[in-house]
């Protein structure tokens, strides 16, 4: 700790010199004013120690102005003599950061590396608190700017409902608010034609800033060249790929997004998709109940942006009358408890998402997908789900 004084008495200036001068610390104790002003403007003093009547009663203000305002976060304490409360007061009002008492007998000198060295620390913690501040407000920015890819209107066709919700990472800290996070994570849902609709969810590794561009740019590309020819979801998805493979953004650090592109033609109530490392969609039959997984784990290719040549399979099923579709991230069935025990590992899981679908059957698709989020939720014994989460579902009516 670097220590600048500021001191009248010449005699207790030695002793200030002496007392503050143990390593680790590095003291320089001045008396003569315009020494002190020229080395108090150097930003690189931890702290200063100021006597509250040096040079003089009447320039002492004016000098400690000029000082703080040349760095306005380095703490400056402030020694006062008993019944001088009125200029404490003065100081303090002008942003003194802490002060001690000068008593008759000079013991107060004893406890000077203790209060400059609290000093010191609260400055950093206080310039610690603004940063996190400023993080937070940067996080908070990333994260709308994800959203704002985020559909707020979902598209209705013919004998077909749709609900869908986006909740990004969230982090809790004991005692403290908590950090929702940015990430990139995202679905999408759009008509190509009368009877021809898009469903897709995304997901960006990693979390910040690089996983929001990234889907941010995937997100660009999809609604880029949607509109041009391609003979089925796979074709699609591998043009997308190719592209992918390309961008500097998605392949910095080794990054990579996963996909679930599939289209649905309302009128024959075919679905055609392709999985890019994705979750396979789940199928609920309403009028059974039963819950399966549509594909399986080896007609799954790889995530975008890692092999530009990769050919993506095509997949195909129908939608029968009164069932639901749940395409979904992996944030959903891969929550969690952050305080597992060594040994242990538990997540939601394929499983429970399997008994919540079969829970709500006869619940709105709204409230289904609501209890979804609320059961993986509680799968993480309230430490909050550490990915984003993003989940698409999907109800044909029976036909009258």
């Amino acid at each position: 700790m670097r220590v600048l004084v500021g001191w009248s008495d010449e005699a207790e200036a030695e002793t200030l010199n002496l007392i503050l001068n143990v390593e680790p610390n590095e003291a320089i104790v001045v008396t003569d004013q315009n020494e002190f002003r020229r080395i108090a403007l150097d930003k690189s003093w931890d702290t200063i120690l100021w006597d509250l009547t040096f040079p003089n009663l009447d320039d002492a203000f004016q000098l400690f102005e000029t000082v703080r305002n040349a760095a306005p976060d380095r703490p400056i304490v402030g020694a006062w003599s008993e019944g001088d409360i009125n200029r404490l007061c003065r100081f303090v009002s002008g942003g003194l950061h802490s002060h001690v008492m000068r008593d008759s007998n000079g013991d107060f000198i004893f406890l000077l590396t203790t209060i400059m060295e609290a000093a010191h620390q609260g400055a950093i913690a206080q310039r610690a608190s603004i940063l996190a501040e400023r993080l937070r407000e940067e996080v908070d920015s990333v994260r709308r700017l994800q959203e704002s890819v985020i559909p707020q209107d979902l598209p209705i066709q013919g004998g077909y409902s749709m609900a869908a919700r986006y909740e990004p990472a969230q982090i809790r800290v004991l005692g403290a608010t908590p950090v929702v996070m940015a990430g990139g994570d995202y679905y999408d849902a759009f008509s190509l034609s009368d009877d021809r609709l898009v469903l897709l969810v995304g997901d960006a590794s990693g979390h910040g800033v690089k996983a929001c561009m990234s889907i941010m740019t995937m997100h660009t590309l999809i609604r880029m060249i949607r509109d041009e020819t391609y003979p089925d979801p796979a074709h699609f998805v591998g043009a997308v790929n190719r592209r992918l493979s390309a961008n500097d953004i998605v392949q910095d650090e080794g990054g990579f997004i996963t996909l679930l592109y599939s289209t649905l033609d309302v009128a024959t109530n075919e679905l055609q998709w392709t999985c890019a490392g994705h979750p396979m969609p789940v199928l609920q039959d309403l009028e059974t109940n039963e819950v399966r997984v549509l594909g399986d784990d080896d007609s799954g290719g790889l995530p975008l942006a890692i092999d530009e040549d990769w050919e993506y399979e095509l997949l195909k099923a129908q939608i029968p009358d009164n069932s639901r579709l749940l395409i979904y991230s992996d944030g959903l069935d891969e929550a969690f408890p952050a305080n597992q025990e060594d040994g242990e590992h538990f997540q939601f899981g394929m499983e429970g998402i399997i008994r919540t679908l079969k829970e709500t059957r006869d619940l709105p698709l709204n409230e289904a997908l609501d209890r979804l989020f609320v059961e993986s939720e509680a799968a993480t014994n309230g430490t909050g789900r550490h990915d984003d989460t993003s989940v698409l579902m999907l109800q044909r009516i029976d036909n009258p």
